[in-house]
């Protein structure tokens, strides 16, 4: 009979490993912003509101004239009170959105609202274009153009918001 002699297998030495510091405090931080992040989109959205809509209502905006001036044209509807009732809508939604309530109704409303904020672009182009070039904006342009980030933030939170069925 012969016998094979078996060949010891190498096993590498156990080691435990742990995450480095800095990959301990991201994952920290990533399950800080995941449980704050929406709850945190939605009331900065709501102080958006209730504080643009305040200064509308009080007439102490900057961009009362502006604002105004992008509806004239529409039949009956005049800045002087035009002005002053968006600033309502705008608490109302903001309110809405602080306190978390009726959003189903809020989100769609608040992305009509926004989308018509775009209307100043082509109502008072020379308002929002530096020398009628649609490239390079006025301060008017930047504070309509930066509205694009709001109806993102609406969206992320409509969309989310629609599957926990609040």
């Amino acid at each position: 009979m012969t016998t094979t002699q078996q060949r010891p297998t190498y096993q590498a030495p156990q080691t435990e490993t742990r995450p480095n510091p800095i990959d301990r405090a991201e994952t920290a931080l990533i399950g800080l912003a995941g449980r704050i992040g929406l709850p945190a989109l939605r009331v900065s959205l709501a102080v958006t509101f209730l504080w643009f809509g305040a200064l509308k209502i009080t007439n102490d905006t900057p961009v009362a004239e502006f604002v105004a001036n992008t509806v004239n044209w529409i039949p009956g509807v005049e800045g002087s009170w035009f002005v002053p009732f968006l600033g309502v809508v705008e608490v109302l939604l903001g309110a809405a959105l602080l306190f978390g309530k009726g959003l189903r109704v809020v989100f769609p409303l608040l992305f009509a609202h926004l989308t018509g904020t775009f209307l100043a672009l082509f109502t008072q182009p020379d308002v929002t274009f530096q020398g009628g070039n649609p490239v390079m904006l006025t301060t008017e342009g930047e504070f309509v153009i930066k509205n694009l980030i709001l109806l993102g933030a609406i969206l992320v939170l409509y969309g989310l918001q629609g599957r926990r069925k609040a």
